[in-house]
């Protein structure tokens, strides 16, 4: 089949929609991707085409979701408090804008699936696939109606989001999430199940073939986007009781970045890496960190990528301990919990990891015969089939 998938996202540092294209595309699909300012000279994989638009930059969240930030300075308030009240109107300025041009991009062509990566292109998916007598396929990355939001308060905006998502997801002929939390708010609008495809990550060696790590743990990696609700403050706080050497590796918020002077603790900030390298950060260092904050419904819904790389790597996590990242780490026994937002009990979960590192570390390579890419392939490949047999 011809598979168009849009996303408003840089394609080339988005390892979810990149692993799903790859999979359809290898058991024999066309697959054409629209995305958004994807870099000159990079290149797609194989049996894959990719477009690129752009939606225009903006601001990136410096604050709460429901209070303005706030900044040194008379004419520094004043310009937080700008932005906190525009933020909401940009956004949706930047996306309207990219659904425009993406709409131009496709032009004419035509697809048999039209494939939406989250709620901010379902509704130009959903056109499309009506234009053509497409399939539509729904991926929600996220439980986008109860995200964390940055800026004012916008409840009509949401109310209209929820109704359209509620809408568009009845309509869907597949849809597909991260989490088996996320599947059961989506399914309640459905006749039919919701295909939980997680962001795990393929093999790269047997579970034995992994190199023999230390006894003790060096420190603690965080390796992900570095901004509000991540709960990075906790983790600095917790780091300096014990001293551990820590390392924050990613792409990172440039309002966020001065929240994190002060701490009392020697931490480095690294640019975001090939997954690969990140591997070898995170055997060397010892403890991966997959922290978030309790402040919305789709926290508690999340499996973050970074405790899948924790298993591919073979390290301990220390999580976050909202329900979903609970569910996962006490089944398969690879870290320890922490309360969000208390450094104490972070401390406490680290020490936990650190005293029973190896024995963590050996559950977390066993977890990588069911934790990867290759079963959560079969899914959406599943997924697939099924809209192919109806066509």
């Amino acid at each position: 089949m011809d598979v168009l998938m849009l996303v408003i996202s840089n394609v080339a540092h988005d390892a979810r929609v990149l692993r799903e294209a790859t999979a359809l595309a290898d058991r024999g699909h066309a697959v054409h991707i629209v995305g958004r300012d994807i870099p000159a000279g990079w290149n797609a994989p194989d049996g894959v085409s990719v477009q690129s638009v752009s939606g225009g930059t903006g601001f990136k969240p410096g604050g709460g979701a429901a209070t303005p930030p706030r900044r040194g300075g008379p004419l520094g308030r004043v310009r937080a408090v700008g932005r906190w009240v525009l933020l909401p109107q940009h956004r949706k300025r930047v996306w309207h804008t990219w659904n425009t041009q993406a709409r131009t991009a496709v032009g004419n062509r035509h697809f048999d699936v039209v494939h939406a990566h989250d709620f901010n292109v379902l509704r130009l998916a959903a056109e499309l696939a009506g234009r053509d007598g497409a399939k539509l396929v729904y991926d929600s990355h996220e439980w986008w109606s109860g995200r964390e939001r940055h800026g004012r308060p916008t409840p009509f905006e949401r109310a209209g989001e929820k109704r359209m998502e509620r809408r568009l997801v009845a309509r869907a002929d597949a849809v597909l999430t991260v989490s088996d939390g996320i599947a059961a708010r989506l399914g309640q609008w459905r006749t039919t199940p919701v295909a939980v495809v997680r962001n795990t990550f393929p093999l790269v060696s047997a579970p034995d073939e992994i190199a023999e790590l230390p006894e003790r743990p060096r420190g603690v990696v965080y390796a992900g986007r570095i901004g509000a609700a991540r709960d990075i403050e906790t983790l600095l706080l917790a780091a300096a009781d014990l001293q551990l050497e820590t390392l924050l590796m990613g792409n990172a918020d440039r309002e966020y970045l001065p929240k994190l002077r002060g701490f009392d603790v020697n931490f480095r900030i690294e640019p975001a890496r090939p997954v690969d390298e990140v591997d070898e950060v995170l055997r060397r260092v010892g403890i991966s960190m997959v922290t978030l904050t309790d402040t919305c419904e789709n926290h508690r819904l999340a499996l973050p990528n970074k405790v899948f790389h924790a298993v591919r790597a073979g390290v301990p996590v220390v999580a976050a301990d909202l329900p979903e990242l609970r569910r996962l780490v006490t089944a398969y026994g690879i870290g320890a919990l922490y309360r969000p937002g208390d450094a104490a009990s972070l401390r406490a979960a680290l020490e936990t990891v650190a005293a029973d590192y190896s024995g963590l570390c050996a559950r977390a390579r066993r977890a990588r015969a069911e934790l990867n890419w290759e079963q959560d392939a079969k899914e959406l490949v599943k997924v697939y089939d099924a809209l192919a047999a109806t066509r």
